[in-house]
């Protein structure tokens, strides 16, 4: 025993101020990696490495997973439950006010050198455009088999060569709305080609519509040539409001909607909101929002939050907080109170860019409903019209943050909609360009990991400075701290060469 005591003594003088200092640097210096790491991952994915890790791999290895058990099954299948609705909460919509490619979002690119739409972003349009723009019998118009391939091209400049390869044997609408969408550089020259566009469209939609009972392949060419004809009147009527054309273009989206009734998947009526919004004919939007604010249809931002900047309208110009805590609510105030939380809840995003708490970017091409992504694309276009009703920020800014009393465990229970979707984040993070912040709701504590290595990190660097400014002090301190430490093991030895014969104990000692 002697022996181990002197071993262990002799290794603690061996040990100079150099090795502690090296011993603590190295320490912090890892520990703080691992956390710059662990930062980076939750502010790009939103959750711990860490313990993504050790939930993942090292729970099952560990036996925290019982198959066998009924409650384990059971939670399963609710887990599972829960993803199929997570997965259709997160269904991702095509913005109804998207940009133009060449006219808006390229020059963006050209000012700023930054990327304004994701990868992501521009294959779900890709797609968009083979199932609104294609059909089974594309081989049968030369020209419309050379934009099936086009709209299946990555390359730009491969998709537009091809669009003027098409136009060289024919009049080709969908052409037309490539070259519009991605060739022009202004909004003049796009509405030129959608003009263009309609002409060819019109034709294609009448001689289609009169073979459309003939077989099932000409009623997918119809139906093709329907949505052709509906892309290029409504972004026709996007392009007079653009150009100050407003009343134009509500006449426009408004014949549209007369003529096309059942196609409600292009939601013209969120472009009708905003046209008639910059026209401030508050009337025609009320009548608007009658038929689409409805229970049984799916709600929006633009559908929400207008109908509680109508309600704030009718207040804001004489709201004070001061003077409504004095006597009280009057029935329209709390009516626009009510409107705003009903508007928060849907979508909690909204109200910091409304009140310029967050910068805004340019709007992606598609949006996820409650999520970052659709309140940018509202506050982009509907800014102005908040602002332009007098007081309508202010009682905005005052009763916003009350919706949060009302839900205070949003991922479990709603009050006036369903449960907050936990799956929002992750999507809006493909959505969104990398330099702009996801905002993200609830807030999200930080991970025990991260809040661990930043301790040890901190720990250790205090460690390491001391040890390089007092060595000598510090040396006596590791040295007694570690006689500390193997205290417990010394005695354990004692006892153990107590009870053991001497013979024994030496033979061990040996091996």
């Amino acid at each position: 025993m002697f022996g181990t005591e002197s071993s262990l003594s002799m290794f603690l003088n061996t040990l100079t101020p150099k090795f502690y200092v090296a011993l603590t640097g190295t320490s912090s210096l890892i520990s703080g990696l691992i956390l710059i790491f662990e930062w980076w991952y939750f502010r790009k994915y939103g959750t711990s490495f860490i313990e993504q890790v050790s939930v993942s791999h090292l729970r099952p290895l560990l036996g925290g997973v019982d198959n066998s058990s009924p409650t384990n099954s059971n939670s399963s299948n609710s887990d599972a439950d829960s993803n199929r609705q997570s997965v259709s909460e997160c269904k991702v919509w095509r913005n109804p006010l998207n940009l133009f490619r060449g006219a808006e979002y390229n020059r963006y690119t050209w000012v700023t050198g930054r990327e304004p739409l994701t990868y992501y972003d521009m294959n779900l349009s890709a797609q968009d455009h083979q199932t609104f723009f294609t059909c089974d019998s594309d081989h049968l118009r030369p020209a419309d088999a050379i934009m099936q391939k086009a709209w299946r091209e990555r390359n730009p400049q491969a998709r537009i060569s091809a669009a003027h390869e098409a136009l060289e044997l024919e009049d080709c609408a969908t052409a037309y709305i490539l070259l519009a969408e991605e060739e022009a550089t202004t909004i003049v020259e796009a509405e030129k080609l959608f003009k263009q566009a309609v002409k060819a469209g019109e034709g294609c939609y009448r001689r289609s519509q009169q073979l459309q009972h003939h077989g099932a392949q000409y009623e997918a060419q119809h139906r093709r040539d329907t949505n052709v004809l509906v892309y290029i009147k409504r972004r026709l009527a996007m392009c007079s409001r653009k150009l100050g054309r407003t009343r134009e273009a509500v006449k426009m989206m408004r014949d549209l909607m007369k003529e096309f009734p059942l196609l409600s998947m292009f939601n013209i009526h969120e472009n009708l909101l905003e046209s008639l919004l910059e026209l401030q004919n508050y009337a025609d939007v009320q009548a608007v929002l009658a038929k689409y604010d409805d229970i049984s249809l799916p709600k929006s931002a633009t559908i929400c939050y207008t109908a509680a900047l109508l309600k704030a309208r009718a207040v804001s110009d004489k709201f004070s907080p001061e003077a409504a805590s004095r006597r009280g609510l009057s029935t329209a105030e709390m009516n626009a109170v009510e409107a705003i939380h009903r508007a928060v809840e849907f979508n909690p995003h909204v109200p910091k860019y409304l009140l310029e708490m967050k910068s805004l970017i340019l709007p992606p091409e598609h949006i996820l409903k409650r999520g970052d992504s659709e309140a940018i694309a509202y506050a982009f276009f509907h800014l102005q019209h908040w602002k332009r009703v007098e007081g309508a920020l202010n009682l905005l800014h005052c009763t916003w943050e009350g919706t949060f009393r009302m839900i205070p465990y949003p991922l479990e229970k709603g009050h006036l909609f369903y449960p907050y979707p936990i799956c929002t984040e992750t999507a809006d993070r493909e959505l969104l360009p990398m330099f702009h912040e996801v905002s993200v709701y609830p807030k999200k504590e930080l991970p025990f990991f991260i809040l661990f290595t930043a301790g040890l990190c901190s720990f250790t660097a205090m460690l390491a400075l001391l040890t390089h400014q007092f060595p000598e002090l510090m040396g006596v301190f590791a040295k007694a701290f570690l006689s500390t430490l193997f205290a417990p093991l010394n005695f354990i030895m004692e006892k153990v060469e107590s009870i053991l014969p001497s013979s024994l104990w030496h033979q061990l000692t040996r091996i």
